[in-house]
């Protein structure tokens, strides 16, 4: 059974969205504030992180932050209906994915099972590489230039597809299904922060690894 966090101040909602979760199957726990919320978190290993933005003691782009520092476990988090600021900027800091609030328990389920299966699968440690980069599918370890490389479930899951479509642009429609599990709808930028991001740790600043394919997608290019 999947152990899932929820760290979120409303206790109504919490108690809600855990009596579902246990329904289909999950394993909950729940803490209502931000410093609690983070200490938790790094005190057993769970496998996905429903996290709030506001939320007492910290914040919770604070407590994603500290979570980052020590673990790659999965994020969801549920930020304000309509607030594209909360969701860019958890996207930017390392969150996997997003819902506004209020949510539709259905829906979150379905994406944190989409998570847990890209996360989870039993892949077989067929080495992909490209130049110096370097990716071991069993392990979900990524080496570039010989060094390791700390990604988010969400920036290894889009190098992946990435790299096993090199030299061939990937739209961002097929990286959302692939990579989030989801369909891209209109006007939403998580592709393009999560491989932001993922352009940082790659040191690629002139996009000479990553390229973007203005109105199409994303291309891996030959190393």
């Amino acid at each position: 059974m999947p152990h899932i966090l929820i760290i979120d101040d409303d206790m109504e909602l919490c108690e809600m969205l855990s009596e579902y979760l246990r329904m289909e199957s999950f394993t909950v726990d729940s803490i209502h504030d931000g410093i609690s919320g983070f200490q938790q978190a790094l005190s057993q290993s769970y496998d996905a992180i429903i996290l709030d933005v506001m939320l007492p003691s910290a914040d919770g782009f604070t407590v994603l932050r500290k979570i980052r520092e020590h673990s790659q476990t999965p994020v969801l988090m549920l930020t304000a209906k309509g607030d594209d600021i909360d969701r860019i900027v958890g996207l930017e800091m390392g969150a996997d994915d997003y819902l506004p609030k209020p949510c539709n328990p259905r829906e979150l389920v379905a994406r944190l099972r989409a998570i847990l299966r890209r996360t989870q699968a039993n892949i077989p440690n067929t080495l992909l590489k490209s130049g110096q980069l370097e990716i071991h599918p069993s392990s979900r370890l990524v080496l570039f230039a010989n060094n390791a490389l700390s990604l988010t479930s969400t920036e290894y899951n889009l190098l992946e597809v990435l790299i096993k479509n090199k030299g061939t642009v990937v739209t961002k429609q097929t990286l959302s299904e692939k990579a989030l599990g989801r369909t891209l709808t209109r006007y939403d930028r998580s592709i393009d922060m999560h491989l932001s991001k993922l352009r940082q740790k790659l040191g690629d600043s002139e996009q000479q690894i990553i390229q973007t394919v203005r109105g199409i997608g994303y291309q891996l290019c030959e190393l």
